[in-house]
C-alpha cells in the first residue's frame, strides 16, 4: 500500500512544471499512457496467446519426438535403428522449433507495428541466394531424410553404395561413412546414393562350382557333393548359420576336362563365408579319399579301343622343327665388314 501512495505522489508531482496538462512533455506523457493503456487492453492479450500457442505446439512435438524414439528402444532389432531414429527425431524437432519460432517472432512483430513486407522480401532474396550456393548440402539432407525414413540400410550394414562395398559405420543427414574390406574408410555424401545393394537384408545366398574330372562317374561326385554338405549343414558349428539345406544343382556345364557342379548355400545375411571354407575343405580331403581327380583344363585325354577315356597330362616334347626348302639361307657374311 505505502508503495502505491508513493507512485501515485510522483505521478501527480511530475503533472506539475514541464509535465503539466496541456504543455509539451505532458502531451507526451498523456500519449504514452494512452499507448500503454491501449497495448494492455489489446495487445498484450494477443502476445499471451501467440506465447501460449508456441509453448503448446513445442510441447507436443518434444512428446512425439520423445515417443519416436521409446518406440524404437522396444521394437527396433538393431542398435544402429535406434541411433537412425534419434537423428531423425533430432531433426525433426530443430526443424519445428525453427518454424515455430519464425512464426511467432514474426507474429510479435506484427503486434509491435513492425512492417513484415521488407523483411519478408530481403528472407526470400537471402533464400534464394544460400539455395543456390548450399543446393547441394539440401540434396544430401534431403535424401538423408529419405534413407532414415525408409530405412534403405542401418549402421553395421554390409553394403554397396556409390560404386563401394564395406560396412556402414555411421550416418547422419549429408553424410554415410562406409569402411572397406582393408580398413578404408570413405566418406559419401547421401546426395551420391542413387543405388543401395544391401548384402545384409535377409539373407545371402552362395555358389560354389566344384570342378570334378571328366572321368569320374556324376552321380558318384553328386552323391559325394550331397552328402559333404548336409555334414557341414548339420555340423554344430554351422547348423545355425543356415536357412535352408544345401542345393547340389547336378552337372551344369562340360568344359573341357571339367565336370562343373554347382552347390548352392543359402544362409543367414553376410554369413556364408564359414559355411564355404568348410565345405571346400572337406571336398578336398573326400576327393583324396575317393580317388578322384579335381577338374584341370590342361589335361587331355586320349580314347582307347575299348572307349574309355584315360586322364593324361600333357606333357609331350614339342616336334622338331620340319626344315623348308623354300627358305632364304641365312646370312653368313656380315656386309659391312666382309667377315
Amino acid at each position: 500500500m505505502g508503495g502505491w501512495m508513493i507512485a501515485t505522489n510522483i505521478w501527480w508531482a511530475a503533472r506539475w512544471g514541464w509535465f503539466a496538462e496541456g504543455r509539451f512533455l505532458g502531451r507526451v506523457l498523456d500519449e504514452w499512457a494512452a499507448d500503454s493503456q491501449e497495448f494492455l487492453h489489446t495487445k498484450l492479450p494477443h502476445l499471451i496467446v501467440i506465447a501460449a500457442i508456441a509453448f503448446f505446439l513445442n510441447k507436443l512435438l518434444e512428446i512425439g519426438t520423445n515417443r519416436m524414439v521409446r518406440v524404437a528402444e522396444t521394437h527396433a532389432t538393431k542398435r544402429g535403428r535406434v541411433g537412425e531414429i534419434r537423428t531423425l527425431s533430432g531433426v525433426i524437432r530443430a526443424t519445428g522449433l525453427a518454424i515455430i519460432g519464425a512464426i511467432a517472432g514474426m507474429q510479435i512483430l506484427d503486434a509491435f507495428g513492425v512492417n513484415l513486407a521488407p523483411l519478408l522480401a530481403s528472407a526470400g532474396i537471402a533464400g534464394v541466394a544460400i539455395g543456390l550456393a548450399a543446393q547441394t548440402i539440401v540434396k544430401d539432407m534431403f535424401n538423408g531424410v529419405l534413407i532414415l525414413v525408409e530405412g534403405q540400410f542401418n549402421v553395421g550394414d554390409t553394403v554397396r553404395l556409390a560404386g563401394l562395398l564395406g560396412t556402414v559405420e555411421s550416418m547422419t543427414l549429408r553424410k554415410t561413412t562406409v569402411r572397406d574390406g582393408d580398413g578404408t574408410l570413405y566418406v559419401i555424401p547421401n546426395s551420391q546414393i542413387t543405388t543401395v545393394a544391401n548384402l545384409s537384408a535377409g539373407y545371402s545366398v552362395a555358389t560354389i562350382n566344384v570342378s570334378a574330372d571328366f572321368s569320374a562317374n556324376p552321380d558318384e561326385v553328386i552323391a559325394l557333393l550331397n552328402g559333404i554338405a548336409m555334414e557341414v549343414r548339420q555340423s554344430d558349428e554351422f547348423k545355425d548359420l543356415f536357412v535352408a539345406d544345401p542345393q547340389v544343382l547336378g552337372v551344369d556345364s562340360v568344359k573341357g576336362s571339367q565336370l562343373i557342379i554347382p552347390v548352392v548355400f543359402k544362409t543367414l545375411a553376410t554369413k556364408q563365408y564359414g559355411p564355404m571354407r568348410e565345405f571346400q575343405r572337406r571336398v578336398r580331403l573326400a576327393f583324396e579319399e575317393h580317388h578322384l581327380l579335381p577338374g584341370d583344363p590342361n589335361r587331355v585325354f586320349m580314347a582307347t579301343g575299348s572307349g574309355v577315356a584315360i586322364g593324361a597330362m600333357a606333357h609331350e616334347e614339342p616336334a622338331a622343327a620340319v626344315h623348308d626348302p623354300t627358305t632364304l639361307k641365312p646370312q653368313e657374311t656380315n656386309p659391312f665388314t666382309g667377315e
